[in-house]
């Protein structure tokens, strides 16, 4: 089942969410940035890898408003998460510097407004001289605030239509070292005539186009909205669609129903006594969740540093050390750890919150949340926990936690073909009433239309998806243990950790779709991951099995750093999907046979 090189996992889907990355040598390529693969790419993980139609929208604003020889742009669909970028790219480099970059809106033509539909189509661009690319690519990566393919798909139609014009005014964007736009201006109606880019034009010529110019046929916004939608993605249903996906986070909708269904259908009934969807926050990724969690806190809180406790999913720990007074990192989760912070607070030390996974990625441990709760309760911190891995209908860490985050993209969803994020706040934490007061006016919801809707859609057979997936999974991850050729597996009923996990189980809950494996040597890891007939490259959660060589991937750059963590540089992670547990256990087989020969 092996894709090709650079081609999207899932095969011809344009808004996936993964890449294939089918040999071991292709992944340390990737990384190296090797043009053989590269050049191949045409999709990828999109925090990491910028979705092609994303970069196209972003040359195509630059062309307009700025230089394309000497300048970039990053979108956002919001001004506030375009001061985010804004404010820390100002903070990396020289003062003097500071005004290169600045902040260009897009807004629906002003003879063009919405009305009453529900989307917005506001674009925000940070613009900035390339050689500044890489930090702002460290805000994309990390924040997870930047557009989504399927927003930026939706902006660039807008922007050659006419729909979607530069903002004339600056004076909403206020900031010390914002300045007006100095590069040309282009048309602000209709960008292109038969997909060809219209030339410049001089703002005071008075055959410069107004904003309403090149729209055909007095076409209106709402006729654009139908045609770019169509009939079979409403984006009426979109905010029902959020209603929905936040019931099913919250726990009071749990059947495996349609939209109309999921409306009515509904109980009292969550994941924690009084708890519900109005504790639920969407995001357009799941590390915005994280991000805005640790954003709220410090606006609920105050500057604090913050805990980051066990081995983390990598952008995490970098959230936690680039923004904020700093981050207490405790790589091992380990008991031992939890005696070191006891003794630091006992000492007076205090901290913003502690951020965790239950279970951690990739060794699959699982914190000992008890004792982190008791001691957060007695020294007043908040606690976060990412509940990602093992999804929520398999353990409950809202009891324990202030606030639980999860990245919907990956087993919420299933599909791999869209991305979303989700924060619920815990009704009885110690907090509960000041972070809902500072997210009541901080938080917003830039979770774009077409995405809530997909996102339903994926999530309606979320129940049925996760039972199959534990079962095969505690299959597959027992014949694995009993094979001389792999050196350790670890997944939650194996770990170490096991009764810590036990302990947060619900009634039904199993042990997740995701385990690692490492092998005796080297030649043998190589010789399993580039034979074993799945799909190969990075994310997790899928409907069908996904392999990558993980640290590889996640921590190419600091293999050393990860390996004082116990984690071995040739781990192989694997996320279980929906396949026939017999021919999933023959493909494993065959790649077990290949890895057998290497070692010979």
């Amino acid at each position: 089942m092996n894709q090709v090189l650079g081609g999207s996992v899932p095969p011809n889907t344009d808004h996936a969410v993964s890449v294939s990355l089918p040999t071991w040598k292709s992944n340390i390529g990737y990384e190296e940035g090797e043009a053989w693969v590269v050049s191949k790419m045409q999709s990828g993980y999109p925090r990491f890898f910028v979705h092609l139609g994303i970069q196209k929208l972003a040359q195509e604003i630059v062309r307009r408003v700025g230089n394309p020889e000497s300048e970039a742009a990053t979108l956002f669909a919001s001004l506030k998460t375009a001061r985010i970028c804004h404010s820390f790219m100002v903070s990396k480099i020289p003062e003097d510097q500071s005004q290169k970059i600045r902040i260009v809106n897009f807004i629906p033509s002003p003879n063009t407004e919405a009305g009453s539909t529900s989307v917005k189509s506001s674009l925000v661009c940070v613009i900035y001289p390339k050689d500044l690319a890489s930090i702002a690519k460290q805000v994309w990566q990390h924040s997870g605030c930047g557009i989504s393919s399927r927003r930026g798909e939706f902006c660039m139609r807008a922007l050659q239509d006419g729909f979607l014009v530069e903002e004339n005014s600056t004076t909403t964007i206020d900031l010390d070292t914002q300045r007006p736009c100095k590069g040309p201006r282009r048309y602000r109606g209709k960008g292109s005539v038969n997909g060809t880019s219209r030339g410049p034009s001089t703002p005071s010529s008075p055959d410069t186009p107004s904003a309403t110019d090149g729209i055909e046929d007095g076409r209106d916004y709402a006729q654009f909205i139908e045609e770019r939608f169509g009939r079979n993605l409403s984006t009426s249903y979109a905010n029902k669609a959020k209603i929905a996906v936040r019931r099913r986070i919250a726990g009071v909708l749990t059947a495996d129903v349609e939209l109309p269904e999921a409306l009515e259908t509904a109980t009292s009934e969550g994941r924690i006594a009084g708890v519900s969807e109005d504790d639920v926050y969407l995001f357009p990724t799941g590390m915005s969740s994280i991000f805005s969690s640790h954003q709220t806190l410090l606006s609920a809180r105050g500057p604090l540093k913050s805990i980051c406790f066990g081995f983390p999913y990598t952008d995490t720990l970098k959230i936690l050390e680039k923004w904020g007074p700093g981050c207490l990192f405790y790589g091992h989760g380990s008991s031992e750890d939890l005696d070191d912070l006891e003794a630091r607070l006992k000492n007076g030390e205090r901290f913003l919150g502690l951020f965790t996974e239950a279970p951690g990625n990739p060794l699959l441990r699982t914190p000992d949340l008890v004792r982190i709760r008791s001691l957060a309760d007695q020294y007043d911190f908040a606690v976060v926990a990412d509940e990602t891995i093992s999804n929520f209908l398999n353990i409950n860490v809202l009891p324990y936690a202030d606030i639980a985050v999860s990245s919907l993209t990956k087993l919420f969803s299933g599909d791999s073909n869209v991305m979303g994020g989700s924060l619920i706040v815990n009704p009885h934490g110690q907090y509960y009433r000041r972070l809902k007061e500072t997210l009541s006016h901080e938080y917003e919801d830039i979770f774009w239309a077409e995405d809530a809707v997909f996102m339903e859609r994926n999530s309606r057979d979320f129940v049925t998806r996760i039972d199959k997936i534990n079962s095969t999974s505690e299959e597959i991850t027992a014949m694995l243990k009993d094979s001389p050729l792999v050196k350790e597996v670890y997944y939650p009923k194996y770990s170490p950790t096991r009764p810590l996990y036990d302990s947060l189980r619900t009634p039904n809950g199993g042990y997740g779709g995701l385990f690692s494996i490492t092998f005796h040597s080297k030649e043998a890891t190589i010789a399993f991951y580039d034979t074993i007939e799945v799909l190969k490259g990075p994310s997790l959660g899928t409907n069908f099995t996904l392999c990558s060589p993980y640290v590889v991937l996640a921590h190419y750059g600091e293999l050393e750093w990860a390996k004082s963590y116990d984690i071995d540089p040739d781990l192989i992670r694997v996320s279980v999907g929906l396949e026939d547990v017999a021919d999933l256990r023959s493909t494993f087989q065959q790649a077990l046979d290949a890895a057998e020969k290497a070692n010979k």
